[in-house]
Order: C-alpha cells, then structure tokens, then sequence
C-alpha cells in the first residue's frame, strides 16, 4: 500500500531524506556497491576513448529540454535530456547525468539547460531513478548512460553526475564505484554514510544546500572534510529550503566544474573564460563582505584561491582571505555556525525521540499527545520569530521534523498499520502546515481510516496550497484511496479549476 502524490513544493517534493538514509546505509553493502559499479559499466566502457563518435542524433532536436527519450535497448527506461544548440558529433562533448529523488528527470535538466547551453555540457536526468532500493536506480543508471553513449558524442573524461537528497548518495556512490568521474554536484545531500569519502579519489565535488535545509550542516561539515581529504571541492549555499538549487547555482557549478576540468587538462585552458570567471567570484565575495556577512566572504575568498590556483593569478583572493581570517566578525561567524548546528539537533532530540516511541505505543496514547504540543510549540516559536539566525535554525528543525514523520508515516502504510500512518502524516502536517505533499498523504490514509470528513478537508486545502493544479488532479483520479468517493459532487468538485477571484 502506497501514497504516490509527492508535488514539487517548499519541502523536496518527492521524498524524504531519512528514507535515502536508510536505504543507502544499510541496503548499500560491499554487493550492492559492486552491483552498482556494475550497473554503469566499468570505467572502461564508459570512457571508450577509442569508441567511433556517435553520428548526428536524428531523431534528438537539439537547444531544448526533451521530457523523454526512451532507452532503445530498454523502453522501460527514459530520460529528459538537454543537447546544447550548437551540438556536432565532430567533438566530443562532457555530460552530466542526474538523479532526482522522485524520478523527475526534467526538473535539473531544466535548470541546468542555460548553462549547459552557454558552457558545453550534455545533460540527461533520469526518469526512472529514485529513492528506493538501489537496484532500481543502478539499472537506470546503466540503461542511460548506455543510451546516450550509442546516441551521442560523449567525452569519456567529463563525465559528471548530479543528485539532489538520495540522489546525491547515489550520485556520490556511482563516482566512487565506476571510476569514471570528473566531478559530482552533490545538492542537499553529502556521501552515503555507509560510503564516506576517501582520500586519493579522482573526482571534484561542488556541494550545495539551502539556508533553511534540515541537511544544511551535514554538506557544510563534509565541505570541511573533503578539505582535510584534498579533494577539490567547493561549496556553495542559496537562500531556500531542501531542494535543487536555483538555475543561478547550476550555472556556477557547471562553470567550476569546466574550470577544474581546464586545470586538470581535462579541456583545453581558455584565458577569457577563466578571466569571466574569477571576476564573477571576485563580485561574489565582495557582495557578502558588503552585506556585512564577513565569514561566509571569507570561505569564498579561500574557495577562489583554490579554484584560480594554477589557472591564473589568485594572489588578491589569497591575501583577502588571510586579512579576513583576523576578523572577529570571522571568528563569531564560525562559532555561530557551529551554535546553529548544535540548537538544531537540540531542538530536534526530544520530537525525534518521541516520534521513534510512538511506533510502539499506541497512536492514540499520551505520548502522541505530547508529541503534537512540542511541534505546535517549535512552529508557532517560528511564526513568531524576527531574528534571522534563530529562523534559520528553527525552519531546519521543522523540515527534518516533517520529513522523518513522514518516512515513518510512509513506512507504516507500507505495513498496512493505517492508525500509525495516519499518525505520523498528521504530526508531519503539523510541522509544515502548508506543504501539499503532507495534506495529500494526511487525505489518503485518513480515506483509508474512513474519515471521508477528514479527508475532504486536507483535500480541499491542498488544492488552495498547490502551485501545480494539474498534477494535483491527476494524483486525485488515480489514488485508489478515494475509490469509494471518486463520483460524489464534493470529489468533483476537487477537480474543477480553481476559480480566479480577481
């Protein structure tokens, strides 16, 4: 028994991140990373130096963003897919593959097409891989590497992947096992814990995360860590919640990754574009100086001088660097971040801990009770916050809250254990009150717990919360949940358009 309805939204849209934890720490054993190296063949097969280039694709209109291409050998299997414009199979072209937690393939290849458009790039975004077991996605993985490869000049040293929450677990995993990789684009998400980073890999890593994301810390530590690593690597944030970055991030992580490419001698060095470069950088840490926020221009002065090292003078980004560190504004900036982090998992302790009793006691126990107060309290301490760090830590503790019930949530209406489910959904709603997704599965399972009152009610509010009306009706005509209510006047009148007031 599954709830399928995950729309795009506030909170990743699709799937939580404790169910990617769970699956790429204890379903991802020495076998299954040997399946998964498998899966996308071995680095051999995948650079193919020696491979004939691929004709001019026929029937792929280039300059747009294809929502499915069918896998030739698999049909089964698709892919959105982006070819810059100016495409000819006379060069060889690098590609980014990228896996989005809930199957949505075009959602980064749309994001990623301007600068993959202005830079070079290939991009393929599978529509089969997703959080789950690992088999599924190491057998898109395979089926779309192999298809773009038979259809495509690929060139077998720039080749990137890109996951956003699980699909950065995988995405990190597959250049760990295949060997093949230039560089990954981790969003939201760090390395699968049961696979951490090494030293002595081959590959870059650019990672990103919102300012509001409950996985903020996590990719911020293992920025850290990488450094302590010598990988190369980078990081950058963005104002906004769990999620893909904003087409703004994709274009400078595509724009690094060509960078390090240049410095590795993995593409021929371009003056002019690593000049463009290093003054967008360069107008980047000034603005965060400007804004008075002197710890976060410092980790872009340091990032800059890594990047520019050995492609052109990175001298002036070194020396702001070392006059910043004297800062005290630096100094509190790091103790701050490390307090945010600490207040975070605070917060979370005793709601996390109760959530985790109350699959063991009953749904309608006192501890559910008590569970409920705590998040109503830590939501209305948010509504009614001004300072803006406090807000931070308090909307990350929120998201982490409303995504561990809803895994739990998730988990127990696989089980068929419809009271507990319900449980978890609504405690998940209460958390984050206007997130579609959650009044979508708090609308099945109370269905299924024949509450129809209860359900038209989390229906008729996701409906005025949803930002995407006809995915929202298409969930509603297939989730057979609402089967016994599917003709009634009230039912239909969730599929009519919303009417404009104005």
């Amino acid at each position: 028994m599954s709830v399928s309805y995950r729309p795009g939204g506030r909170i990743l849209g699709t799937v939580s991140l404790l169910r990617v934890c769970r699956i790429y720490t204890i379903s991802m054993s020495k076998l299954a990373i040997l399946c998964a190296a498998w899966a996308i063949l071995s680095a051999q097969a995948v650079a193919g130096q020696s491979a004939t280039p691929s004709p001019a694709p026929q029937d792929l209109q280039t300059g747009v963003v294809i929502p499915k291409v069918s896998c030739a050998t698999q049909p089964g299997q698709s892919y959105a897919l982006y070819i810059p414009s100016h495409y000819t199979s006379e060069k060889r072209w690098p590609v980014v593959y990228a896996f989005d937690p809930g199957a949505r393939g075009s959602m980064p290849v749309e994001l990623m097409k301007d600068a993959a458009e202005r830079y070079g790039y290939i991009v393929a975004g599978s529509n089969n891989s997703q959080n789950g077991p690992w088999k599924a996605s190491a057998e898109a993985a395979q089926a779309m590497v192999q298809d773009t490869r038979a259809r495509l000049s690929i060139d077998g040293n720039r080749i990137y992947f890109v996951g956003l929450s699980g699909g950065a677990r995988f995405a990190s995993l597959l250049a760990q096992t295949c060997k093949c990789a230039a560089g990954v684009l981790l969003n939201s998400a760090g390395f699968s814990p049961s696979s951490p980073p090494l030293a002595g890999a081959n590959f870059s890593v650019f990672g990103t995360a919102g300012t509001f994301d409950f996985n903020y810390g996590e990719v911020v530590e293992l920025d850290a860590k990488l450094g302590t690593l010598h990988y190369t690597h980078t990081f950058r944030r963005f104002d906004g919640p769990h999620g893909w970055a904003p087409a703004s991030v994709m274009d400078e992580a595509l724009a690094w990754l060509r960078l390090i490419a240049m410095k590795q001698g993995r593409e021929d060095h371009d003056v002019s574009f690593v000049k463009d470069q290093a003054a967008e950088a360069e107008k980047r840490a000034k603005a965060l100086e400007a804004a008075g926020d002197m710890y976060a221009s410092w980790k872009d002065y340091r990032q800059d001088a890594d990047t520019f090292d050995d492609l052109g003078d990175a001298t002036a980004f070194r020396e702001r660097a070392a006059a910043l560190e004297k800062e005290k504004g630096v100094r509190d900036g790091a103790k701050r971040e490390q307090q945010d982090f600490a207040e975070q998992a605070r917060l979370s302790a005793d709601i996390s801990s109760g959530l985790a009793a109350l699959s063991q006691d009953s749904p309608h126990s006192n501890s559910r009770w008590d569970v409920e107060r705590e998040i109503s309290d830590l939501r209305n301490r948010a509504e009614h916050e001004k300072n803006p760090q406090e807000l931070r830590v308090l909307r990350r503790t929120l998201e982490g809250i409303f995504v561990g019930a809803m895994e739990t949530g998730q988990e127990r209406l696989d089980a068929k254990d419809i009271s507990h489910a319900r449980a978890y959904f609504e405690l998940a709603s209460g958390a984050e009150p206007d997130s579609v997704w959650g009044l979508c599965q708090v609308a099945a399972v109370r269905a299924l717990d024949n509450d129809r009152k209860g359900a038209f009610e989390a229906l008729r509010r996701a409906k005025e919360k949803s930002k995407d009306p006809a995915a929202l009706s298409a969930w509603l005509k297939d989730e057979a949940a609402f089967a016994s209510f599917r003709d009634t006047p009230e039912f239909r009148a969730l599929l009519a358009p919303t009417q404009d007031p104005h």
